[in-house]
């Protein structure tokens, strides 16, 4: 089996993160050798300066985590998060216009953050504690039509996280694309983790990533 060290994009996007706590979050991918860390824009110079060196990589949230920001502004963030150094791009979906139906500029949006970085992941958020079934099934297609690498469940800062039922929906709209699933938002522990692998995503996004890798539950962080 991958190790699973290997699947944990270990996170840290609440509002009051620290220069020190992200310092700290790079090390703790540094000393576990996860997949990357995941913060916000602001902070992908300084984890691209400790990370540089190692092969963990850098990965930004864009448009989050509402996703309603305009499309303008997430090409614009996310052009300056690669150029700073961000190896892979996390970008909320709107939400909003896919309530509306409006799938068009649903489409748009994806289409072009992708279209800005044709070489990098793009991991494309659907919040789906939003959404029922039929709009998850919906919002994977859109993302997948439109250059998603991934789909991905959750921010972690919604009505609740991934759930195994989301996810099973997830990976069966993928099946026949060269499209990977992203659970994330609640899993804080090994049993969980290995759950969602087993079922078949190929990355996890928590805050929980050390505990995780360590059996050590008993001190978890957020729900992220």
């Amino acid at each position: 089996m991958t190790p699973l060290n290997t699947f944990i994009d270990h996170t840290l996007l609440k509002p009051t993160a620290t220069q020190e706590e992200i310092k700290t979050l790079c090390s703790e991918a540094l000393k576990h050798q996860f997949f990357s860390v995941c913060v916000n824009s602001c902070y992908v110079p300084l984890a691209k300066q400790i990370l540089k060196n190692s092969t963990v990589k850098v990965c930004s949230v864009v448009g989050f985590p509402l996703g309603a920001m305009s499309t303008a502004a997430k090409v614009e963030e996310a052009k300056n998060a690669l150029k700073n150094g961000a190896d892979e791009i996390d970008m909320v979906m709107n939400i909003g216009f896919f309530k509306s139906g409006d799938f068009t500029a649903v489409a748009h949006d994806i289409k072009a953050v992708k279209q800005i970085m044709p070489k990098n992941t793009l991991k494309v958020i659907l919040e789906t504690c939003y959404l029922n079934d039929k709009e998850i099934i919906k919002a994977s297609e859109l993302a997948i039509a439109n250059g998603a690498d991934f789909i991905k469940t959750s921010t972690g800062f919604g009505a609740g996280g991934a759930t195994i039922k989301d996810v099973k929906l997830m990976l069966n709209s993928i099946q026949n694309h060269a499209v990977k699933v992203k659970a994330s938002g609640g899993i804080r522990d090994t049993q969980t983790a290995l759950e969602y692998i087993n079922l078949g995503v190929s990355r996890l996004g928590t805050s929980n990533g050390v505990a995780i890798v360590s059996g050590d539950n008993n001190n978890n962080k957020s729900a992220y």
